[in-house]
């Protein structure tokens, strides 16, 4: 998507949208990390439970402008990502990453020209099983999102969205 949209524009221009539940809104509990304010694309999958290995595997993937959404269960135990993970994630081209679960290393992330949104913060690294699933159907949030659909994010909010959407 050329140039960002605004969440609150994108909202009422398709309020259609959002009336049939093909637009949808995640509830507001993330907090806001990275460089980037604003970042959308098509959404990958990834479903884990204190265990970052599969979020690596995706990282370690072109991101071609995409947006990393990991379920990490809402554990509040430990640090899904870390600096490393978010510099990878730049440098492999991904546009964002929205974790439900801790994030870790905040000063490094927050230098990292990147978008990321998660519960919270937490200095314990995660477990190294390898446990996990790709491209699943999540629910987080209050709602339920699928790989390639689109996510928007922006200081206003998170929007999933069946298709990508224009003003």
């Amino acid at each position: 998507m050329a140039g960002m949209v605004a969440t609150a524009e994108l909202c009422d221009t398709n309020a259609g949208l959002v009336g049939s539940g093909k637009v949808r809104i995640m509830e507001p509990v993330f907090k806001m990390y990275g460089q980037r304010r604003s970042f959308s694309g098509p959404i990958m999958t990834v479903k884990v439970f204190e265990d970052n290995t599969l979020v690596r595997e995706a990282l370690e993937t072109r991101g071609d402008g995409r947006v990393l959404v990991v379920d990490g269960g809402g554990s509040l135990r430990c640090g899904m990502l870390g600096g490393n993970l978010a510099l990878l994630a730049h440098d492999m081209g991904w546009s964002g990453i929205v974790l439900n679960g801790c994030i870790r290393d905040v000063d490094e992330i927050n230098g990292c020209d990147i978008g990321v949104r998660a519960l919270n913060s937490h200095p314990l690294k995660s477990f190294k099983r390898g446990v996990g699933e790709k491209h699943v159907p999540l629910h987080i949030a209050g709602v339920f999102l699928r790989d390639s659909e689109w996510l928007y994010a922006d200081a206003d909010g998170i929007l999933i969205s069946n298709t990508e959407l224009s003003l």
